[in-house]
């Protein structure tokens, strides 16, 4: 290389960035090399690596120092001002290292090239590609010159994508040259993986360990893993690392995670305290630990971490953001304010926190910032090609509602039905999460100025009747929390779930003492869905992110094609914790139904069939027996549940569906699923119509009677009824609370409080859908019900109807903070 051609780039360099960054401990990889890009100005970029061996005039010399301010004294000088000797010492240096990839037998050479990695380490990507080329004109094949030519394209592909490429193409050159190599595969793989070949960079990651095992390459193999959900693996590569390498935080959070996406949330909480033992003030850690001990339903804890790690940065977005939501999950909006307002102070674009922000207003009644902040979200279109974000997605349906919502703000809810009023189409995609795509929609009206936002209640502005009746609410609604991994106590929830509890008591007992009741602007007698309503109105308006709607009441279009309520209990390596307790009791059942079936259509492999499955102790070896059994079964296989009918003998209807798929244990799909058609709607609703009518004939009877054995008959009439309404779904969200809620009300007219909690694991819809009968789903539930006589004192409380008649004052009630006022009860 002439010397007039090493004087231009050397003069281009800045080693005031070389002595801290440049001289890794290892060879180049995009992992290690200096991340910091400095804005450049001269040559562009050319379409093919050959025109860079053509002379361009660099405009180098001019880029200034960017912390120098113009007019200081002593004036500016050109960061890249320094002489070519110091240039010179330090690539020698880097050459005494031994940090150069592919070194060669003749130093001057060597020297050219450390100059060229310096470059790429200082940023300086097109200097280096041209300085490379020089080099390659005189020697075609100086694999160092390649590789370092494709590091340096490899750089410039995260600001233009074509330029992956051509670095693909240097570093298969260097490849074929030197196939043993394993910095190289790395470095393929690192163009690779965001141009979503995944696979192929996990071969090239493969290929590098096989040559030299290092703690980086099973920590880079791991993310890769990771980034795919094989977490078990991704799990088994960054134990891998740690072996090596004792001391890597990153790869200890890593490794948590794995366990936190397979719901092994107690060895992810160990995991994230062993990484913040190796850093103490390593924010994502105590991010991450928030995150597990949020989903174990541990408030407190998850509260503790959080706040931990924004002492250490006050400003972290992430964890503003996730104390946000966890906060509004727990029924604490006002608080949950103000994460997202600070949030969006750092970050104004942040779509998540600006819809939270807009919905936890909306929930407190502050309608007017609520739909300015949905408008702000609607505003931010994706660009062409990007995907929507799920906030997008559903900014439109929470702002039309909330519009719906603010117009009957001052309205009895006893005189407008939501099912009723919202148009079809619109419930239909809004259940269904669809793009907001609705031909002739026509918007709810705009917020009207008479119509105030709710005003701040003070809890002692009620009466010592109200306050009593709203601390009995919340005692009444923990007794429904659930006691299982993914549940968030919800505090407002429990308050309108208890308040619905003690409506459906009240309008229950009028029921059986033959008085009417208002619904939808008619006085009459109240059926078993009026019943049902009460709690799916306190539902509601608890949290109007998600639509509690009535499903029989979609379009009929959507009712004939089949409305489908889906739980994915394991997808891939994902376990769903919520139903964990669960899969012992589905395995059961799906073996039983195998077993039916093999007696019915193959007789002579029965025995051979019950033997293989005796030793099946986990729903994801089910799939090999299955293929091995039965010739049908390729990718997959479904099992249906049946219930059988109170109403006629020996009729069964449709349960739920099992679905088992997948072609190998880490990727399978095990899901549940009911399918809410019309006949199907209909013939439960038969069932139910049929229990409430027997029931409010024996709670009529009861009124007039003190014997024990009506109350008992009563109570499994109340509880079978809810048994059929769980295998039913019929709403597209919330079943479970308010089924239990209408228990719980229907058995306080009865004279039965429910004085136990619902035990570890066990959730109210699976209870009775994995439950073979009514009976047998009544004796589970009064086994953990521990039923007394109901206090007298009950009777005497205020209507809930009449005291919270309208959305204002439903959510004026819920606003209040009666914390420092309602006895604890244990």
């Amino acid at each position: 290389m002439a010397p007039a051609s090493r004087a231009v780039v050397l003069a281009a360099l800045s080693l005031l960035y070389l002595s801290q960054v440049i001289f890794s401990t290892e060879y180049f990889s995009s992992i290690t090399l200096f991340n910091n890009e400095l804005h450049k100005q001269g040559c562009s970029s050319l379409s093919e690596w050959e025109e860079y061996a053509s002379d361009c005039e660099s405009s180098i010399l001019q880029l200034e120092d960017p912390d120098c301010e113009e007019g200081s004294n002593p004036p500016c000088e050109s960061v890249f001002s320094l002489n070519a000797e110091k240039i010179l010492n330090q690539a020698k240096l880097f050459i005494e290292q031994k940090k150069i990839p592919f070194p060669v037998d003749n130093h001057n050479t060597n020297e050219e090239l450390a100059i060229g990695y310096v470059l790429i380490g200082n940023g300086l990507y097109d200097e280096a590609i041209k300085h490379f080329s020089l080099l390659l004109q005189g020697d075609p094949e100086l694999v160092s010159a390649i590789y370092g030519r494709g590091i340096a394209y490899g750089k410039k592909s995260l600001q233009d994508i074509k330029n992956a490429d051509l670095a693909l193409y240097e570093l298969n050159r260097v490849i074929t040259l030197e196939p043993n190599w394993p910095e190289v595969y790395e470095q393929r793989a690192e163009i690779l993986s965001p141009l979503g070949r995944i696979s192929e960079a996990l071969g090239d990651l493969t290929k590098a360990i096989q040559l030299q095992p290092s703690a980086r390459l099973y920590r880079h193999r791991g993310t890769l893993l990771f980034i795919s959900e094989d977490y078990v693996a991704a799990m088994e590569d960054f134990q891998q690392s740690l072996e090596l390498k004792k001391n890597q935080p990153i790869a200890m959070l890593y490794k948590g995670l794995t366990f936190f996406h397979r719901g092994m949330l107690k060895e992810a909480i160990e995991t994230f305290k062993e990484a913040l033992k190796l850093k103490s003030d390593f924010i994502d850690a105590y991010k991450s630990l928030g995150q597990a001990y949020r989903e174990l339903g541990d408030f407190e804890s998850a509260m503790e971490s959080f706040q931990k790690a924004l002492m250490l940065n006050q400003n972290h977005i992430q964890s503003l953001q996730l104390r946000g939501m966890m906060l509004y999950h727990h029924g604490s909006l006002q608080e949950a304010i103000g994460n997202f307002k600070r949030c969006l102070q750092l970050e104004p674009y942040n779509e998540v926190c600006q819809y939270m922000k807009g919905l936890s207003h909306v929930a407190m009644g502050q309608f007017y910032e609520g739909i300015k902040a949905q408008t702000k979200v609607m505003l931010n279109d994706p660009l062409l090609g990007q995907k929507a974000s799920s906030e997008y997605l559903k900014v439109k349906y929470l702002r039309e509602y909330s519009r719906y919502l603010h117009s009957h703000l001052d309205i009895p809810v006893a005189e407008y039905n939501v099912d009723q009023d919202l148009p079809g189409n619109f419930k239909n995609h809004w259940a269904k999460n669809l793009p907001f795509l609705i031909e002739d929609y026509e918007e709810q009206p705009g917020l009207q100025p008479h119509i105030k936002d709710v005003l701040p209640q003070n809890f002692d502005s009620y009466s010592s009747e109200v306050q009593k009746l709203v601390c009995t609410a919340d005692h009444l609604g923990a007794l429904m929390q659930y006691d299982t991994p993914g549940f968030l106590p919800n505090r407002r929830i429990h308050r309108a779930m208890g308040l619905a509890t003690l409506e459906v008591m009240q309008a229950m007992h009028r029921t059986w003492s033959n008085s009417k009741v208002r619904v939808n602007g008619k006085t009459r007698q109240m059926q078993w869905r009026d019943m049902f309503d009460i709690a799916v109105k306190w539902r509601r308006i608890a949290d109007p992110d998600q639509p509690v709607l009535w499903l029989d009441q979609m379009p009929a279009r959507s009712l004939s094609r089949g409305f489908n309520n889906h739980i994915n209990l394991i997808r891939g390596q994902i376990i769903n914790i919520r139903y964990l307790a669960y899969f012992d009791n589905i395995l059961d059942f799906i073996k039983d139904r195998i077993l039916v079936y093999h007696r019915a259509y193959n007789p002579r492999g029965l025995l051979e069939v019950h033997q293989a499955l005796e030793n099946v102790n986990k729903v994801e070896d089910l799939l090999p027996i299955m293929k091995q059994f039965n010739s049908k079964t390729r990718d997959g296989f479904t099992v249906n549940s049946k219930v059988p009918s109170m109403k006629d003998a020996g009729k069964e209807y449709d349960g739920f569906t099992i679905t088992i798929t997948g072609d190998r244990v880490g990727n399978m799909l095990f899901s549940v699923e009911t399918q809410t058609t019309e006949e199907r709607t209909q013939q439960y609703q038969s069932e139910i119509e049929s229990i409430y009518k027997d029931l409010t004939a024996k709670g009529k009877a009861l009124m007039l009677s003190t014997e024990l054995g009506d109350a008992d008959a009563v109570c499994n009439l109340i509880l079978s009824l809810v048994y059929y309404f769980c295998n039913l779904m019929p709403l597209s969200r919330g079943s479970s609370v308010v089924a239990y809620s209408v228990v719980m009300g229907a058995l306080m007219a009865s004279g039965k409080e429910v004085i136990g909690r619902i035990p570890k694991g066990k959730l109210v819809d699976f209870e009775a859908m994995t439950t073979p009968s009514p009976d047998s789903f009544s004796k589970t539930a009064k086994n953990w019900m521990n039923l007394k006589s109901l206090p007298s004192w009950y009777q005497s409380l205020p209507s809930v109807a009449e005291t919270f008649p309208s959305s204002r004052t439903m959510i004026e009630v819920l606003n209040t903070d009666a914390s420092s006022h309602c006895p604890k009860k244990s």
